[in-house]
């Protein structure tokens, strides 16, 4: 399968503080990769980098071949939709006008939503299940209710003339301010989202068994550097995680599960990076 997004020996810093060193990844078309590591490891920096947010010191971001960096903002926007950790909006807009917002990008100086931009934004809706949602104030709604509206707008935003076809969607922590049943219900979301519509998804998380259930590739990160990274199944193991936690634990394939599932035991006692 041929790698679309690629980032090759990419280097960031804040100030003199380096975050990324050496960092090279790709993330085939059709994916469902995760990106896994502790406080501080760079994960949130890489997707910024990723998505054109940020620009990095020294390396390669590509997608089909073509320089991210010299890609015109409004384009890249076309092709690739950044769900962060949490949404605050300044005023009290409706989940319709929400979704809405990710149609920006496809919409001339000046111009407003029309019929088809409103056609994407309903379709959107549906996908993520909140179409009953649609007259509903943003702010009413609950975290999980909130986090689908999101990955909506995200959708309506990557939505051209020929759907979602090689487009990518990028998640920051997209269950970490979420409850058990929410953390489940965004799981099952995505992963029916990756197998029903042609999109290729990236997410940054802590939480292993989500990345277990959902992630078919993992890249771990260590103070900025890829410590390992390849197919769920072959990545996710117990000297990974003790490399990467400092933390003991259990991985099995669970049967009822049908995936990975980890216990963490125990820090280990050379003790977790910092």
């Amino acid at each position: 399968m041929c790698a679309l997004l690629r980032a090759v020996d990419v280097h960031f810093s804040y100030g003199t503080s380096p975050v990324l060193r050496d960092v090279s990844i790709e993330v085939p078309d059709g994916g469902f990769a995760g990106i896994l590591g502790p406080n501080g490891s760079g994960k949130t920096t890489l997707l910024k980098v990723l998505s054109g947010t940020v620009t990095p010191r020294a390396g390669t971001l590509t997608m089909d071949g073509r320089d991210i960096r010299r890609m015109p903002r409004a384009a890249l926007a076309r092709r690739m939709a950044v769900v962060p950790q949490e949404t605050h909006l300044a005023f009290d807009y409706s989940v319709l006008e929400v979704v809405l917002m990710g149609r920006y990008p496809h919409l001339g100086t000046f111009q407003i939503e029309g019929p088809n931009d409103i056609a994407i934004a309903r379709r959107a809706l549906a996908a993520t299940g909140t179409s009953l949602l649609e007259h509903r104030q943003f702010a009413t709604l609950s975290g999980g209710e909130k986090q689908r509206v999101v990955i909506a707008s995200a959708l309506a935003q990557v939505t051209g003339d020929n759907g979602t076809a090689g487009s990518y969607l990028l998640l920051d922590e997209p269950t970490a301010a979420l409850d058990l049943a929410y953390q489940i219900e965004i799981a099952a979301l995505l992963r029916d989202l990756q197998q029903r519509i042609p999109i290729t998804i990236l997410v940054s998380t802590h939480d292993l068994n989500f990345a277990a259930g959902v992630c078919t590739s993992l890249v771990l990160l260590s103070e900025g550097r890829v410590l390992a990274t390849g197919p769920t199944d072959v990545v996710l193991t117990r000297s990974n995680i003790l490399d990467l936690y400092g933390v003991e634990a259990d991985v099995r394939r669970h049967d009822d599960a049908g995936r990975l599932v980890v216990v963490p035991i125990a820090r280990a006692a050379r003790g977790a990076p910092g």
